[in-house]
């Protein structure tokens, strides 16, 4: 059961560190200094989700599920959890891959637009 706890604890960061990257250009405007947080994790998620690379809680949350008696996968946190409640019925593989990619410009280019609007109020 603790095992379980613990993954689903990874988990929880996970999609906190996901929303975050996402969103934080917004808790900019609030709390200018959050930048300094917001721009690395923004840079971090843009690229394993463009390069198609695996965030190294995933391998962690399937480690601490598998020792807990529960089944592993072996594709991404995004193709695992989101694409299915963003797009149900698309087939995973080849087709997440490419709405992974599509999500990581969508990520993007929203973020830049939220700081260019920051810096253009600030100026």
């Amino acid at each position: 059961m603790l095992w379980r706890w613990l993954a689903d604890a990874v988990l929880v960061v996970h999609l906190g560190f996901v929303l975050f990257a996402l969103l934080g250009a917004l808790a900019v405007w609030r709390w200018p200094s959050v930048a300094w947080l917001h721009l690395p994790a923004l840079v971090w998620g843009a690229y394993v989700v463009l390069a198609g690379d695996i965030c190294p809680l995933t391998p962690l949350e399937v480690h601490l599920r598998v020792a807990g008696g529960e089944a592993g996968y072996d594709i991404s946190f995004i193709e695992r959890y989101l694409l299915p409640l963003i797009y149900p019925d698309v087939v995973q593989g080849d087709a997440g891959r490419g709405l992974q990619q599509t999500l990581g410009m969508v990520l993007l280019g929203f973020n830049a637009a939220i700081y260019a609007l920051w810096i253009r109020r600030r100026r």
